[in-house]
């Protein structure tokens, strides 16, 4: 990173960590103090801080009690505790791989594996990946059942991020299943942020869980977090787990500030989720109303009724254009609609997106708040526009 990047990395800070409205706070988005703060306060809600630091996830410590709590929410018989998800889910293929004697992982080219692990899958498991689908959706039943090759694992995003936090329907999801099953496959749940997903699916998340074989969460996306996930599932696959978790380095001496904020999210974000998720659809509404009363030649939010509190938005501009012109409203505002925006691979130059979450501070905006929001984003794009920073 040159002296100019962090520059830009800490004005963009301070002018979101110093805004008064926002939709959600910025990850990493609070000074070292006010982060040990909060996790001081809320941790002491969720645990007994008079107990004794963990030592390597020992159970009878913190580590311990997030794992039976992960395992008893997903209404697994056992879940571990992981650094992260990337690990988590190498580990999770790995163990299915040695199961069913079959390397090859059903998965979406829009995953997290195929897209931000660097090839880990392939090249440290040793797995084989095949796409049963190139459309940007999770596979249907159909498109399972017509791999021309047969595979050990279906490994399911949900929700699929790079698409827009989209989701399938109930009756999709179980149909997909069945055809793994029929297939003779296992079935692994990409969760990183199925807490979220219930809303859409109208079912307890047991319910969502219990669908697969084993499940991938993360504790610091939509829980708020340090770092962390958990790999959830039958006892005899996540003692596995532990042990390739051994392996590949993922059982530091101690993990409790992770677990501490982890068990918070548990007790404070979780149950506040579904209120999120409802609350993104005026959001979303109110977004497309202002685009589509406004003079700009195409843009997109997608999907137009989000699936989770996350979705996506498009316009048809320069992504460091829209990001200087956010913090521009940020700063003499003290509004926060819109962060770093980027043009993702494949897309057409001159056309940027941005990833939208809706969380605790967004539930005060009404429709009109957004719609003034945005314009206002747009008089600060016309000004970045004509003289950039």
């Amino acid at each position: 990173m040159t002296d100019t990047d962090r520059d830009r990395r800490g004005r963009q800070l301070d002018a979101w960590g110093g805004a008064t409205r926002l939709l959600a706070p910025a990850p990493g988005g609070e000074r070292i103090g006010e982060r040990l703060a909060r996790l001081a306060e809320q941790g002491a809600q969720a645990y007994d801080l008079d107990g004794w630091t963990d030592q390597y996830g020992n159970e009878d410590g913190i580590v311990g009690e997030l794992e039976r709590r992960t395992a008893a929410a997903l209404g697994t018989e056992a879940a571990a505790f992981f650094p992260t998800g990337t690990m988590a889910q190498q580990v999770a293929l790995r163990c299915w791989a040695g199961r069913t004697g079959n390397g090859a992982v059903a998965l979406h080219p829009l995953s997290h594996p195929l897209v931000w692990e660097r090839d880990a899958l392939q090249i440290l498991a040793g797995l084989r990946p095949v796409r049963p689908t190139s459309e940007p959706r999770l596979p249907t039943a159909a498109e399972v059942r017509a791999l021309d090759e047969p595979f050990g694992t279906l490994m399911l995003e949900l929700p699929l991020r790079e698409a827009g936090f989209t989701l399938p329907t109930w009756d999709e999801l179980t149909a997909v299943v069945e055809a793994a099953r029929e297939r003779e496959a296992v079935v692994h749940f990409d969760g990183a942020r199925l807490w979220e997903s219930v809303t859409h699916f109208g079912r307890p998340l047991s319910a969502v869980a219990s669908l697969a074989d084993t499940v991938y969460v993360s504790f610091y996306k939509s829980l708020g977090g340090l770092s962390g996930a958990a790999l959830a599932g039958p006892a005899t696959v996540i003692e596995e787990a532990a042990a390739w978790r051994h392996r590949y380095g993922g059982q530091p001496f101690q993990q409790w500030p992770a677990a501490l904020a982890a068990l918070a999210g548990l007790d404070v974000e979780l149950p506040r989720l579904p209120e999120y998720v409802r609350h993104a659809a005026t959001v979303a509404g109110a977004l497309y109303e202002a685009f589509a009363g406004s003079d700009l030649p195409w843009w997109r939010v997608w999907p137009r009724t989000p699936h989770t509190h996350q979705f996506q938005v498009w316009l048809p501009y320069e992504a460091d254009e829209l990001t200087e012109a956010g913090v521009r409203q940020a700063e003499e505002t003290g509004t926060v609609l819109f962060r770093r925006w980027s043009r993702p691979f494949g897309a057409p130059p001159g056309t940027a997106m941005t990833e939208v979450t809706v969380a605790r501070p967004g539930l005060s905006w009404s429709a009109e708040d957004v719609r003034a929001a945005v314009a206002e984003f747009l008089g600060f794009r016309a000004a970045a526009a004509a003289s950039p920073s």
